[in-house]
């Protein structure tokens, strides 16, 4: 009787999965065009540079300073508040023939021209190579990410499941870096962060669809693969809208509010969320149905005890 309402109660989401999954292919292929073609627009964590943080006697505005700043050495020079609104960060690109010190100069004869009362309060710098090392070790961290998680999900469920989980994960990761390719936002090491939180979260919302799979699989003996399926997502919809729901209200107030140092890192987390939460249905669960999963590949195996065949031979 469980089984025969559960089957009527649910929704048929795998209906739309050809249609959604081709614009996925179309959105995983274009964020790789933009990718091949427009690059990624690295932050000064990646491309090096000089950072000098300031400190106002009183609010400052950031485009009047912005404007101030247009020298040659301080050309390119990204401006944003840091932590207050008397509290500034500027960013400077290297520039050939032109040393750190100079530019550090620049910024605050430029600064003191606004405020005679401005502190230099840190002064970092980052070399072209070390940015070019951050680079590749955050582009190793992501693949090592997704490796690792496939050979967990692979042990955990099946590698059916596994393959699924991962597509959906890279499915999630390159339309990310698409969106920052497209629209060319700064890709620092906040915007790293956020895209492996990307994976985490994505991946716990794939887990929880796929435990419920493998459970309907042993339950509902009767029913076809697309039928548990359905039925699987159906039953943890609720839970995935009121986790959604409040992620987003979190990440919509940092977007909003958290100010442009952690922006970017919002604005990775919203197309995470959006993206993840559908490619755990139509990109995970749909490759793991083409891929011909079914009951016999959910249960589990039996280990035969020491002895049994002689015992099933005495009369």
């Amino acid at each position: 009787m469980f089984q025969i309402l559960s089957i009527k109660g649910s929704i048929n989401f795998l209906r739309h999965a050809v249609p959604i999954s081709i614009l996925s292919l179309v959105l995983v292929l274009g964020s790789l065009g933009s990718l091949a073609t427009k690059g990624i627009n690295w932050g000064l964590d990646f491309t090096g540079g000089t950072v000098v943080e300031m400190e106002f006697s009183s609010a400052v505005d950031l485009n009047k300073l912005r404007n101030t700043l247009t020298s040659e050495e301080t050309d390119g020079a990204v401006v944003q508040n840091f932590g207050s609104s008397r509290d500034v960060l500027v960013r400077l690109p290297v520039k050939e023939d032109v040393k750190s010190d100079i530019q550090v100069a620049h910024v605050m004869e430029a600064a003191s021209g606004i405020d005679q009362n401005v502190t230099q309060k840190r002064v970092e710098f980052v070399g072209p190579q070390v940015g070019k090392e951050l680079a590749e070790q955050g582009g190793l961290a992501v693949l090592v990410a997704l490796i690792c998680i496939l050979i967990y999900v692979s042990f955990r469920f099946e590698w059916r499941l596994a393959l699924g989980a991962v597509a959906a994960l890279a499915h999630d990761v390159i339309i990310t870096l698409g969106v920052f390719s497209l629209f060319q936002l700064e890709f620092d090491l906040t915007v790293l962060a956020g895209v492996l939180t990307v994976v985490g979260y994505s991946l716990n919302d794939t887990i929880v669809v796929f435990d419920r799979i493998r459970e309907n699989f042993l339950k509902m003996r009767k029913s076809t693969s697309v039928e548990i399926v359905n039925n699987s997502i159906t039953q943890t919809m609720s839970r995935t809208i009121i986790t959604t729901g409040t992620t987003l209200v979190v990440v919509v107030a940092l977007f909003l509010k958290g100010g442009t140092m952690i922006h970017g890192f919002a604005t990775a987390l919203l197309m995470g969320i959006f993206v993840g939460t559908f490619s755990s249905i139509y990109v995970a669960s749909f490759l793991a149905v083409k891929l011909g999963i079914n009951r016999e590949h959910m249960m589990p195996v039996e280990i035969e005890k020491e002895g049994a065949d002689q015992d099933a031979l005495m009369p």
